[in-house]
This record gives structure tokens, sequence and C-alpha cells, in this order.
């Protein structure tokens, strides 16, 4: 799979991770488990390794935590998940309860979700990353309302990740964010990559113009390598619970990428839909 370095280390990641949002809030009984196992073990057996979580997606660490005891490497893995409270003492007491649930002493990416109480929880990340809790910090958002705030954020606290909404039909980021990171040296992880599903939508019914079958095989692949096309992008984490989509994401982690003029005809394509 193709691989990006992490501005920050020189460590480099796969283009396509896994988001866990609604798809991995279930009961932890054996069936529910071993169908997300089956989605995990076809991200690692692919070369992938990034999973995104939240304590805000109710059972989903939980749930990493039951598929790592079930027998996934957790060294196969690169852990992501946020914080999300507010004040000094909740917020590490929630980045404790996080590693807990996933069954890991160390948590890979941690995030302060939205920006809330940025500047108390990127405090107390960098001091839980000297102590080799945390190996890298960032800042998520899911909206372009909030980019101006990022932007700022970005500039303030100089987080090594930023996770940022991104895609076809979502293309504020271009404007500024995604130069920033690439200034500043800031990895970058996207969520919403099929706009909540609005974009399927959108071409429900469509065959893929023929120029684009020479890089991709599905819809689904081509507003993928749309994402990680892009210089700034690290990782894009589309979520599934479906192996049929599992397959289907990771093959956009392979073979050739649009350039910069295929980019621009994907874009006019989408503007006349």
């Amino acid at each position: 799979m193709i691989s990006r370095p992490i501005p920050a280390s020189g460590e480099r990641l796969p283009v396509i991770g896994l988001g866990t949002y609604s798809v991995f809030d279930v009961e932890s009984t054996p069936a529910q488990i071993d169908t997300r196992r089956e989605i995990v073990d076809l991200l690692t057996g692919a070369g992938g390794s990034v999973i995104d979580t939240s304590p805000m997606y109710n059972r989903s660490e939980k749930v990493i935590g039951d598929i790592i005891a079930s027998g996934t490497p957790r060294d196969a893995l690169f852990i992501a998940t946020k914080v999300w409270m507010d004040g000094r003492n909740a917020g590490i007491e929630q980045m404790q309860r996080s590693a807990r649930l996933m069954k890991t002493d160390v948590v890979d990416l941690m995030q302060v979700h939205n920006l809330r109480d940025t500047a108390t929880h990127m405090g107390s990340i960098r001091d839980l990353q000297e102590q080799g809790k945390i190996r890298y910090s960032g800042l998520t958002h899911y909206r372009a309302s909030a980019h101006d705030a990022l932007e700022k954020a970005m500039h303030d606290y100089r987080p090594q990740f930023l996770q940022i909404n991104y895609s076809l039909s979502e293309r504020e980021a271009d404007q500024r964010l995604l130069p920033i990171a690439q200034d500043l040296g800031v990895a970058v992880i996207v969520n919403r990559p099929y706009q909540a599903g609005r974009l399927f939508g959108a071409v429900r019914g469509r065959e893929l113009p023929g120029w684009a079958t020479e890089f991709a095989a599905s819809w689904g692949q081509f507003f993928l390598k749309f994402i990680i096309s892009h210089p700034a992008v690290t990782c894009v984490i589309p979520a599934t619970s479906k192996a049929k989509h599992m397959r289907d994401n990771l093959e956009a982690g392979f073979g050739e990428l649009p350039d910069a003029a295929t980019r621009e005809r994907m874009i006019r394509f989408v503007k006349e839909m």
C-alpha cells in the first residue's frame, strides 16, 4: 500500500485507514466482534494500520479492545483516539480510560476532539508524551465552519496531526488548511471522505467515466484516490463494518494516483453531475 511520512518523525503511515464512527458502536457479542475483527484484519492484511475512534463513539473503543484481546496484534495497529471533556483532570481520566478500554499501554495518536478545551488538553497530551503514554498529538474537526478556528489552533499549539473533513464535495480545506499543514509539517488525516454517503447518492446509477478506469475500479476508489492524491494528505479513514466495502476501500491505496490535471477533471466532473 502507498504510504506517507509523518512530518514530525518520518515514520510512514499507509494512506487507507479505518474510521469507527457508528459502525463499531455495537454490543461485544462474539458475532459482532468477529465481524469487526474481520474488517480490522482486512486492513492490516492489506498493509494498513490506522484505526481512528473516540470516546464520543460510545462502545467503539471497547470493541477495539475486544478485537485486540481476540487475537489481532496490537503492534499491527496505529490507534488514534480523542479527548472530549472540559477540564484537565477529567481529560486525563478520559484518556487513561480510553487506553484501558483498547487494551494498550500507549496510544499512538491522541487528538483534541472538535477543539474542545484545546489549551488544557494539548498541555496534558504533551505531558503524557513525555511519559511515553502517547506518541503523537492532534486536533480534529469535521465541519468546514471550524476551519478558521483550526487554522489559529495549528499556529498556537503546533499539533503533529490534523484531522479534517475533505472530499470531492467538501473541498474547503484546499483553500488554507492543507497548504498550512504542509508549511508547518503537520500530518493530515481525512474524515468524511464520502460526505456521509452523499457522494454515492450523486452517482447512483452512473458508470465510472472511461478516463477514470485507468486509476479506479469503483466510485469508492474514485473518491478516495482524489483525497490521497493531495500531497498534504497522510491518511484517509472511511468507516465501514462490511467486508466488501473494506476490500474496495483498501484497493484505493494501491496503483496509480490522479495527477494534478486529472484531479481538476474529477472536480469538474462532480460539479457537472
